[in-house]
């Protein structure tokens, strides 16, 4: 979210931010709606100001015995009293107009963020790892793991499109995967979490899910949320806080699952895990002081990174552009990994700078040590991973000709010391 007085500064620069996002000028319209709260601010103020002067007169025409002056100022204290309620209802309809559209702005990009007008545009970073080669033609996750337990029938049939469900060897796998990566996860620093699955609408407020991507969420009859990301639970932990500059940097993960209406993603992955309504992943939040957060960016992505160096999985870290950045986000590094069935890389992390903004919305700040003032903190989050792709990962690039899979091994020790899936 932004500071309108941070607008009013330099309107230029603001419009100049909107505009890397292909978005039209706003600085205009958002001072507009902030002289009318001013002038409705000042109109209330005015009004009790002058109501107040009206009342100490009254105490002096009485004490001074003039009936008739003081029944005259009873009466424009009177018809002040009247209008008080519409002046303060009008102030408060500015306000949340403006606090509305401020909301729906989205972040300033950081200048390192390259420009561009979509995902083509995205810049890649680098490369690590060698795709493997097959003796024979690899197949894409779906048909690998059926014989494995991955059942989409019978998920279709449970839950619907978008549900699948996992049995046997296929399952087991899945459940390593989760604690692998939350225990290489907290091994870099981050707390183990487990936060509530359901969420108020202030919380989804705060990390920007709401209002612009309601229709992304599934709401529950009692008008709360499942979580998308545990990015929303974990960064709403300092919501409303001033912390101490000790207390930084705040870092914590956990392995959730995660829920996604995908309203409009009608047409794209259906088939396989790639895109479901349901799916776990272990999710990184790190709340930092403003000048710690390109860094600490930088951090987060090596730690993402690196479990898919563990697992020997080929990936390429992409800066987004642009036109490709998420409304909260200042700056993103998305992790693609290789998948031979497919022959390309798929988005597997993304690992995100979200400045102040965040912070903003849930009045999250923090007091520098020596300082009596309290400045806003910034936060930032990143899977490491989905474990629903890294799944499907595992399964395409550990594949054998046999229809069985190689574990990796720093999976073994969560599977029992099982080297292989074999089909059933």
């Amino acid at each position: 979210m932004h500071d309108i007085r941070t607008i009013r500064e330099d309107p230029a620069a603001f419009d100049a931010g909107l505009a890397r996002r292909r978005l039209p000028p706003r600085s205009a319209e958002l001072m507009a709606l902030d002289d009318a709260r001013r002038a409705a601010v000042a109109a209330a103020q005015g009004a009790q100001t002058r109501r107040n002067e009206l009342s100490k007169a009254v105490g002096q025409a009485k004490a001074a015995r003039d009936e008739a002056r003081a029944a005259e100022l009873m009466a424009e204290v009177a018809d002040l009293k009247a209008s008080l309620p519409a002046l303060e209802a009008a102030e408060g309809e500015a306000a949340s107009a403006l606090h509305d559209a401020l909301a729906a702005v989205p972040n300033t990009l950081l200048p390192s963020v390259p420009d561009g007008a979509g995902e083509d545009d995205n810049v890649e970073v680098k490369r690590w790892g060698t795709p493997p080669v097959f003796d024979f033609p690899p197949r894409e996750h779906d048909a690998v793991a059926a014989p494995l337990g991955m059942d989409f029938e019978t998920g279709v049939r449970l839950g619907g499109a978008r549900f699948t469900l996992l049995r046997g060897p296929v399952a087991r796998l899945s459940r390593a995967l989760g604690q692998f990566m939350l225990s290489h996860v907290a091994a870099a620093g981050f707390e183990e979490v487990v936060p509530p699955l359901l969420v108020r609408d202030e919380v989804a407020f705060g990390t920007g899910q709401l209002p612009k991507f309601a229709d992304d969420l599934f709401r529950t009859t009692d008008g709360r949320w499942l979580i998308s990301t545990a990015e929303m639970p974990l960064t709403n932990m300092v919501r409303e806080r001033v912390l101490a500059e000790e207390e930084l940097p705040f870092r914590v993960a956990a392995l959730t699952p995660c829920f996604r209406s995908e309203a409009g993603a009608a047409g794209r992955d259906t088939r396989g895990l790639i895109r479901q309504h349901q799916f776990e992943k272990v999710e990184m939040v790190s709340v930092v002081p403003p000048d710690a957060s390109v860094q600490e960016n930088e951090r987060m992505t090596r730690v993402a990174e690196g479990v898919l160096e563990a697992l020997d999985l080929p990936y390429r870290r992409m800066a987004l552009c642009s036109g490709d950045m998420g409304a909260s986000m200042a700056s993103t590094f998305d992790l693609e990994v290789w998948l031979p069935g497919q022959e390309r890389y798929r988005e597997i992390s993304s690992c995100s700078n979200a400045g102040d903004y965040q912070a903003r919305r849930m009045n999250a700040r923090y007091r520098p040590t020596g300082e009596k003032g309290a400045r806003f903190v910034h936060t930032l989050n990143g899977s490491g991973l989905a474990v629903g792709r890294a799944l499907v990962a595992v399964i395409e690039n550990n594949q054998r000709a046999d229809g069985s899979v190689a574990v990796p091994a720093p999976l073994r020790p969560y599977m029992g010391g099982l080297e292989a899936l074999e089909p059933r």
